[in-house]
């Protein structure tokens, strides 16, 4: 970890510890020097970020590969005379989430994935294998500001839908042989409420179950391929 903050070989996403104290310290005060945003949380999510490891209350995120930009997408879309599809994700902190979704959006034909730089797990190690290869297809951005990468995309032509439980319309109503970004919301919360509002239209999956909710990977697939189903008349 130290030698990563001091190289910058390999990006370094965030640093995520218990404490700032004097056990610390050090590594802390080189993230700070290097630009790495860091933060403090409880234990239980250091837990969540290193599922089967030891972490001793400290943990680096460090990219898989280095990230992408939305415009680099809408571009390969272009290349390909292809509708623009992107996918943002609002919140997704499991790596084992992202890394489905990754592989999802992959085999959908999507032309890269949208993730906040706070609230998402970043490319991780973890992320990168539980996505089976696709990390290494599929172009993910990482963003300040969900909302102003709406706005961004809107101004490129693109529609942007939001997946939320409490939305009035099915999925299956919408159009999607144009250029579309689909917004799902990562564990728990969902998407939130600002950034639901920077969408052109919400809708949900309906359910005949007792559960309210899906996993976002699971989620993501039932529409992404709703948008593979439409573009090709399958």
């Amino acid at each position: 970890m130290r030698e990563a903050l001091r190289s910058g070989a390999r990006p370094v996403r965030r640093l995520v510890v218990v404490h700032t104290d004097r056990q610390f310290s050090e590594l802390v005060e080189l993230a700070r020097k290097a630009g790495v945003p860091v933060r403090i949380e409880p234990r239980q999510a250091l837990d969540r970020l290193v599922p089967s490891g030891r972490h001793q209350g400290i943990v680096a995120l460090v990219g898989a590969k280095a990230y992408a930009e939305p415009d680099d997408m809408l571009r390969t879309a272009r290349e390909r005379g292809e509708p623009a599809l992107v996918l943002l994700l609002d919140g997704v902190e499991d790596p084992h989430n992202l890394g489905a979704v990754l592989r999802t959006a992959e085999a959908a034909g999507a032309h890269g994935v949208v993730i906040p730089e706070r609230r998402s797990v970043g490319l991780t190690g973890t992320v990168a294998k539980a996505s089976a290869g696709a990390v290494e297809h599929l172009p993910v951005a990482c963003v300040l500001n969900l909302s102003r990468a709406i706005e961004q995309l809107q101004e490129q032509g693109l529609w942007v839908y939001a997946l939320d439980p409490s939305a009035q319309k099915s999925y299956t109503t919408l159009d999607l042989k144009g250029p579309v970004a689909l917004v799902l919301g990562g564990e728990g919360k969902g998407v939130r409420a600002g950034v639901l509002d920077k969408c052109d239209d919400r809708v949900h999956i309906p359910m005949s179950g007792r559960v309210a909710s899906l996993n976002v990977s699971a989620a993501a697939a039932i529409i992404l391929f709703e948008v593979v189903r439409q573009r090709t008349g399958g």
